[in-house]
C-alpha cells in the first residue's frame, strides 16, 4: 500500500519578495546598519526623528540638508519601485533582502563603487530611474559616514 502525503495548505499566507531575512542586523558594519536602520525609522516614524539625528550628528545646517537628502533618497525609491519594497520593523533584529540591497547600495554608492551601485539601484527601481538614486545614495551614505567618523551615535 502506497501512502501519498499532501503537505497541508496554508490559507492567506503569501511570499513577501524582498522581506525573507537573509542575515542579521547584528552582523552588519556600521554603515550598512545605519542605513538600515534609517530607513526602517524613516517609514516607522517619519522624516523627524531623521532629522533630529543628523543635525545633532552633523549640525544643524549640514545636518538639515543630510536628512533632506536622505528623505529624497527613500522618496525617489519607493515611488519607482518596481514592487513594493519590504523591510522590518525598527526593533527587528533580522535584515530582509531589499533592506540588504538598500544598504549595499549606500555603503557602494559612498565609497565610489558606482557600477555595483548602479547594478543594485536597477534591482529596486525602473532602469530610468536608477542613476539618480546612485546619486541620492551617495550623498546619503557619504553623510552616513560623517556620522559613523564623528563617533557612536544613537537614534534619539
Amino acid at each position: 500500500m502506497t501512502s501519498h502525503f499532501v503537505p497541508p495548505v496554508t490559507p492567506n499566507v503569501t511570499p513577501q519578495p524582498g522581506a525573507a531575512p537573509v542575515g542579521m542586523v547584528t552582523e552588519l558594519d556600521p554603515m550598512p546598519l545605519l542605513a538600515t536602520l534609517y530607513l526602517r525609522v524613516w517609514c516607522d516614524s517619519g522624516p523627524a526623528q531623521i532629522d533630529q539625528d543628523f543635525r545633532l550628528a552633523l549640525g544643524a545646517a549640514a545636518g538639515a540638508r543630510a536628512a533632506e537628502t536622505f528623505a529624497d533618497l527613500c522618496q525617489t525609491l519607493l515611488a519607482t519601485a518596481r514592487r513594493p519594497l519590504m523591510r522590518h520593523q525598527t526593533g527587528c533584529r533580522c535584515l530582509g533582502g531589499d533592506e540588504a540591497c538598500f544598504a549595499q547600495l549606500i555603503t557602494a554608492a559612498a565609497f565610489g563603487a558606482r557600477e555595483d551601485a548602479l547594478m543594485l539601484a536597477m534591482l529596486m527601481v525602473r532602469p530610468d530611474c536608477a542613476p539618480g538614486i546612485v546619486d541620492l545614495a551617495q550623498q546619503a551614505g557619504l553623510s552616513i559616514h560623517r556620522i559613523i567618523l564623528r563617533g557612536p551615535t544613537v537614534l534619539h
